[in-house]
């Protein structure tokens, strides 16, 4: 007699079926991503953007809530049975440029774009929302929907977070999912790995001091304009002498200004940047040497200086197992060529860390160009020419939907 642990494996018959599923409902997410195209916010107050999420989760069996200190939007929804919760997230604000992409639906708003692809997130994250609903039968537990105001440099995550979005289901999620769209992948396909995905971002703005005077007169001044330039070579040296080749770290200055005209020495020279790191001691090095280098260039030509560290977004790191399961889930659900281990993380930051602080989970990137485009010749994210196909967009929905069935079955 065979017993039941030598029965082979049932093949999944839920599975297979959502991409398809989430094909069927393409008109309304390319529509919903449309119209948030074309009224881009900015920043933690997006209220056209809340609204039109509300307006296209309306009549879904949910339970949502909005933000306090930000228009973020929450919604859970619960399974036929009890057991654990899941998140699934999506950001929602766009960034402060001009739009030159060509697309039929440009933004309406001078100097406002979506030029990094959160449209297609919250539109995803929306169709996700229905096609888990015609499936609520299936879960045992809640999946909590999270649309997420701010991520450009606002930590909008840490304000949802403040504010419960991780216990909205009256319980800690015991798993978080994410992914992010990028115009320079091919479409369609998914990569992540385990660890370190994406890089911790902090930012640096150094005013050097020097003493004004006339152009003609150099030697009666202190002029901070050597001082500067000085400086910039000097942390671009910094940033690969003081990191062993297998230890990632990028330092960028990004800003340097200083004086008026052609005939006055300034009092100050400005000089700001970025830094990126993926791990917290390689941060902490970055951190201490920057304030050594500026503080000793500024002295070796007679300045002073002072120096801002403005700390960003921390590593994100994939929990190793959460990270394999979206790479399995995206060979059953997409096709294994559509299942990308990535070998190296990217330098790129992402506040989706914070809740993986907190949460085992994973952050996944999702392949957004255009069919008729070289990946290596596409405009990336945040470029005002940016282009994200909409097919793409399937998958998206599928893998939102595929992470929570298997986590909550």
């Amino acid at each position: 007699m065979t017993g039941p642990e030598q029965l082979p494996t049932l093949p999944d018959l839920v599975l297979p079926r959502l991409l398809d599923e989430a094909r069927q409902l393409q008109p309304d997410t390319v529509a919903l991503r449309r119209r948030l195209h074309a009224h881009p916010e900015i920043g933690l107050q997006l209220p056209n953007t809340q609204q039109q999420i509300l307006d296209a989760l309306d009549g879904l069996p949910l339970e949502i809530t909005t933000g306090k200190t930000s228009t973020s939007v929450t919604a859970v929804l619960r399974g036929a049975e009890p057991g654990p919760s899941v998140l699934l997230r999506a950001d929602m604000d766009a960034l402060p440029l001009q739009e030159e992409s060509g697309l039929d639906f440009p933004s309406e708003v001078d100097g406002v774009m979506h030029a990094c692809g959160h449209d297609t997130h919250v539109a995803m994250l929306v169709s996700a929302a229905r096609l888990l609903s015609r499936h609520v039968d299936e879960l045992a537990g809640s999946v909590v929907f999270m649309f997420q105001p701010g991520e450009e440099g606002q930590h909008g995550a840490r304000h949802m977070i403040h504010e419960g979005v991780l216990d909205a289901a009256g319980q800690r999620v015991e798993r978080a999912f994410g992914v992010h769209i990028y115009p320079t992948l091919p479409s369609g396909q998914v990569y992540t790995r385990p660890g370190p995905l994406m890089a911790a971002v902090d930012d640096f703005h150094v005013r050097v001091l020097g003493k004004g005077g006339h152009g003609s007169m150099p030697a009666a001044a202190i002029d901070p304009i050597p001082a500067a330039a000085a400086l910039v070579g000097a942390l671009h040296t910094m940033s690969s002498r003081r990191f062993a080749a297998t230890e990632p770290a990028v330092l960028s200055v990004t800003h340097l200004e200083a004086g008026t005209t052609t005939n006055i020495i300034p009092e100050t020279a400005f000089v700001e940047g970025t830094m990126r790191t993926l791990s917290d001691s390689a941060r902490a090095t970055m951190r201490a040497e920057v304030e050594k280098v500026c503080e000793g260039i500024a002295a070796a030509y007679g300045c002073r200086v002072q120096v801002d560290l403005t700390p960003g977004y921390p590593v994100t790191a994939n929990d190793p197992d959460e990270a394999a399961r979206v790479l399995d889930l995206a060979s059953a659900v997409l096709g294994p060529d559509n299942a990308i281990a990535l070998p190296d993380p990217i330098m790129g930051g992402e506040d989706f860390s914070y809740v993986l602080q907190r949460v085992p989970g994973a952050f996944a990137l999702l392949g957004g160009c255009p069919p008729d485009v070289d990946p290596a010749e596409a405009p990336a994210n945040h470029s005002n020419r940016v282009n994200h196909h909409e097919d793409a967009m399937t998958h998206g929905v599928a893998m939102h939907a595929a992470y929570a069935l298997s986590a909550l079955r």
